[in-house]
Order: structure tokens, then sequence, then C-alpha cells
């Protein structure tokens, strides 16, 4: 599917940003992996005795950030073990009750994998050559062809976090407002990376300060882990049939919402004050819970939601989850063994192996995208979450503030898109379920081979990348806006390159500039700090508005589509939003409902 962008290079841990359409010298290039869990040796020292919270079934010991004036209550259990009979299940809460006082020093990350076609877009970035490309993408099959799963493991660094026992989330509170009388708000971040990669460790560090800057009250950070790939995102009628429980990495997101609401107040938080806030397939989650159950199962255990280009492959019908269920039997049938045949077959197989097999399913996947993510499941998804929206189907008490990039759709175009048979080809790819006449529509009336200006597209490779930034990212934010009445807020990232993903560097802006492309793109502090600054503002506000003292006026949405730019000149420049257009009107109503 196409979502998140840590868009690591498969096995190597190498993220990779670029000027879009602008090569970059090599030479002023170095790969840099966000390193976002805090090192608890420089940075933390124990109180004596440290503040403790009981939450009846645990006791949690935090640690200080002497700096930062903040307790990190860490890897905090919201959800049992789900394993054994649990696997593939929807997750419950904690049944065990331990008393051990536990410091949280021992890390969870749920199973991780990697696609291998950022092989080719980290080269493209960096201005490799057609033939280099070409070159690159030659050795994809052979390396795909040769991953088994007793060997797959040798392929990158082993990261020993990763546990089928991954139900954790972190609680970081100000000191403040731990000791505090009154309750603060939450922000709780859901993280994106296109549901087969990511965990819970964000440095919020920053973002806790901006909202305590100018005697703001503050914000309690909660981070979560939730299950991913196909742990977390099996689903069909036929996987359900065999006892399997569809997007349970949802109902993970929803069980650790849950937990906040229950015990937020233990940590100094107002769970009647909780915004929720992702980017890519954590802004696309989002989007699923505003619109859980078409609004029909009460409330969203949340009031607000910050959502940064929502992201995530709209699969409506259940042909193509049954054809991807029988296809990982299939492929299980291979690497493991005849008796895979069914949903109990993988139950029973060690946690090794299935971690293994996920690796080499979406190590598969096809370009630009992760095979797994969110399915309409009858239930918790009775439908798309636009085809919700548009319906009025959803929680509409919910206050939003939605954003996205300004070249969304870049990082997952194909550089080999170079003629319009191959573009065709990767549509096809891209929406296998789509029939002919559906695709043929799309290609030559929505997004039509005219490349004389009149579309935001002059060569295949710009169309294709409009095609997919739009269907997979940005449309969802026009959905959004236009749900709510045109009440909400939102922004347009235009900081070069703004490609999908680059705007985290500044929502986590830590005073590390270097965070993109060191010299040759730093981070800006003064546009991070404002951009953070209208985040916290909305977190703490009840009414949802990012407004705030020193900084430029963020007009609401409004019925002219209104978008804040954010760009290298700074914040408080408007526009008309790019996604207000037939096109995404078009794919709503005549696409999603077909594929």
């Amino acid at each position: 599917m196409i979502a998140g962008l840590v868009t690591a290079l498969a096995f190597t841990g190498a993220v990779v940003f670029a000027v879009p359409g602008r090569p970059i010298d090599r030479e002023n290039i170095r790969l840099h992996r966000t390193n976002a869990f805090v090192d608890h040796t420089n940075r933390f020292s124990y109180l004596n005795p440290p503040p403790t919270v009981d939450l009846g079934y645990a006791i949690h010991e935090a640690t200080l950030n002497e700096t930062g004036h903040y307790f990190n209550f860490s890897n905090i259990r919201y959800g049992a073990a789900p394993i054994g009979d649990l696997r593939f299940k929807a997750p419950i809460a904690p049944t065990v009750i331990d008393r051990t006082v536990n410091d949280g020093q021992r890390p969870s990350v749920c199973a991780q994998a990697y696609p291998v076609w950022p092989m080719v877009a980290g080269e493209f970035m960096e201005g490799a050559s057609q033939s280099e490309l070409e070159h690159v993408n030659s050795q994809i099959d052979p390396m795909l062809a040769s991953m088994k799963i007793d060997t797959i493991d040798s392929m990158g660094e082993p990261d020993l976090r990763q546990t089928e026992d991954c139900l954790f989330l972190d609680v970081i509170v100000p000191d403040q407002i731990f000791h505090g009388d009154r309750r603060a708000p939450v922000l709780v971040w859901v993280g994106g990376d296109g549901f087969v990669i990511g965990e819970k460790n964000q440095d919020a560090a920053t973002l806790i300060a901006q909202s305590q800057a100018d005697g703001g009250e503050g914000v309690v950070f909660v981070s979560i882990n939730y299950r991913l790939g196909i742990f977390g995102f099996l689903s069909g009628s036929t996987f359900n049939q065999q006892d399997g429980v569809s997007n349970a990495g949802l109902l993970d997101q929803r069980l650790a919402f849950e937990w906040v609401q229950k015990n937020i107040h233990l940590f100094g938080g107002d769970p009647a004050r909780v915004t929720v806030m992702g980017q890519s397939a954590g802004a696309g989650s989002i989007m699923h819970h505003i619109t859980a159950y078409g609004g029909t199962n009460g409330p969203a255990p949340f009031s607000q939601a910050i959502i940064q280009t929502p992201s995530f492959a709209p699969i409506a019908r259940d042909e193509p989850q049954v054809a991807l269920y029988e296809s990982i039997l299939t492929k299980a049938q291979a690497l493991i063994g005849p008796h895979i045949t069914d949903v109990a077959a993988l139950r029973n197989l060690d946690f090794e192996t299935l971690a293994s097999l996920n690796r080499i399913i979406v190590a598969a996947s096809p370009y630009g995208t992760f095979t797994f993510g969110p399915t309409v499941d009858g239930s918790f998804v009775p439908k798309l979450p636009g085809t919700l929206l548009d319906e009025g189907a959803f929680d509409t008490n919910v206050k939003v503030m939605v954003s996205h990039n300004s070249a969304e759709g870049f990082f997952f175009t194909s550089p080999l898109v170079t003629t319009e048979e191959i573009l065709t080809e990767h549509v096809k790819a891209s929406f296998p379920t789509a029939d002919e006449a559906t695709l043929e529509d799309l290609l030559q009336n929505v997004y039509p081979p005219i490349y004389d200006g009149s579309y935001p597209y002059d060569i295949p490779f710009e169309r294709l990348s409009l095609i997919l930034e739009e269907v997979f990212f940005t449309c969802n934010t026009r959905y959004l806006n236009v749900a709510f009445q045109n009440q909400g807020y939102a922004y347009y990232f235009d900081v070069r390159p703004a490609i999908h993903g680059t705007d985290i560097y500044y929502t986590f802006f830590n005073g590390d500039t270097q965070g993109i492309y060191e010299e040759v793109l730093p981070v800006l502090p003064d546009v991070a700090t404002a951009m953070q600054k209208y985040i916290t503002n909305f977190a703490m506000s009840t009414e949802g508005n990012p407004n705030g003292r020193g900084l430029p006026f963020f007009p609401r949405y409004q019925s002219n589509s209104t978008n804040l730019v954010i760009n290298e000149r700074g914040v408080g420049a408007v526009m008309t939003d790019t996604t207000a257009n037939p096109r995404c009107d078009w794919v709503l109503h005549n696409f999603l409902p077909k594929i």
C-alpha cells in the first residue's frame, strides 16, 4: 500500500530524501537515520525515589529528563500479549496483574518489514542515471527469489527489540503537570510508515517544551505501538471464516485510545481533552477511527485530531482481500510446508517463522506499495472512510486540523515510468481490481495524456505521480475538510523537498537542523518552531484552534478551501487548497467504490 515514509532502503535502515526534480551531488549526502529513542544513560537520571503510577494491574516507575523537566513512563502494557490463540484476534485489555515495579527499561517493538523497491527510489533520489536505475531494478527479482525463511534474518542488522508481545505505549508528562492540581490536555501520537514499519519511540521533548512556552499549560504526550503487516492487517471473508479478525492493528490503536480514556488522569492528563495526531499511515488510521462503525457506536475516544497526509490503499471489496490471503498461504506452503492451509496453521507458527514470512511478503510489494493496510470489514470499517465522510456517517463532533505536502506522490512513483505503456502497467498494478472501463476513464478523461501545460504534469512520470498522490494521499484531506463543513484548519507543507514524510522533521524538530539533507537542505528552526506552536496550540485549545500569540493568523478552511502555507519563507501566506478540484470528487464517487 501507499503510506508512511520511513522509506527505509530495504534491509539497510537508511532513509533517503531528495529535492523533487533536482539531482543532488552524492558527495553532499549522508544517509541519515532518525533515532528517536532517547538514550537513558546520557539524558536520564533517577530520582530518589522515582515517581510511580499504580494502574491496578501494574505499577510503573518514571525516569526524569532533567533538561526538559519531564517524566517518561516507558513501555506501559495496554493490551494482553497477542500471542497463541490471541494472534490474529482483536486485542484485549491486560489480564495479568503484576505488582512488581516496572521501570520501563525493556523496550518492545512490533514485527517490522521493509519492501525492496526503495532501493530504486533511493538511487533515483541521489541522482542516478536511467541506466543505473535499470541496473538496480534488475537486481530486485533475483534478490526476492533468494529469500528464504531461514536466511531472511541475515539481511540487515537484526532488531532484538522486535517481539509479538508489543502492545505497549509511552507516557511523557511535564513535571509541573504530574505534580500539579489541574488536568492537562493530552496529545496521542500514532506513527505511520506503511502499516508495516514503525514504533512508538518518538522524541517529543521540543514539542512538549513548545506547549509550555509563554506560560502554556503544556501537554501530556502518549505514543503507541500497534501490530503491523501480517500480524495486524490480514483480512477478508475467508480469513474471517477461519477465526481471524480483520484490521487487528486498528483495533490495537482503539484499545490504546480507550486505555488513555481510562488511565491518563493518573498522569495528570484530562481524558476529555485528548487530541490524536498521526502522519501518513498513522493519519490514515485516524480517518478510520473518526468513521469507525459508521458513527453508530458512540463518540470517538478523542475530541480532536491532527491528521498529516492521511494515506492508505483504499480496498473496498472482499475479492482483493481474499486473493492476498490465499497468496500468502501459497507462499507459506512453498517456504514452510504444505500444511500451512489456514489461519490455524499460521497461528501455530513460532514468532520468528511468521516474522520472516512477513518480511519476505512485504519485500515483494509492488513499487510504491507495502502490501498490508486497513480494509473494509463490514464492522469497524463498514465502508471506506471517504465514503463514510461523504455520507455523514462519522463522529461529527471531532475537531480537525489536516495537512498535506506539495510532492506526496514523488517518492512512490517509479522513475522507470518514461512511456505511456509503462505508466499504464503501473496503474494496473496499483489498482489490480479496477475494471477496464474505470481505468480507461481514469487514464483518458480524469488524468489524460495531455502534456501541453493544461494539467499539472508535463511527462508520464509526473502524471503517474499525481494519480498516486491524489488517490492515496491528498484527496483524503479534501474528504475530511468538506465533511467537517469547512470549519477545520488545513495547512500545505511546501518546505523543500516536501516529499512525503519530510514534514516529520518539523513536527518533531529537536534542535538538530541536519534532519533531511544536512548542508543541502537543513531544517529551518523558525519554520519548525511555528509549526510546533500551531500543533500544540490546537491540542491545548478546547475549541481546536491553532492560533496563538506571536503566530501569523491561521484561517479556517471555509467554503473557499483555504490552506495556510508553510514553506522556506516561513508561515502566514494562504492559498486555495490544491485538492479542491474535480479529480478528487471523481475519485470519491466513481473510482473508490470499484477498487
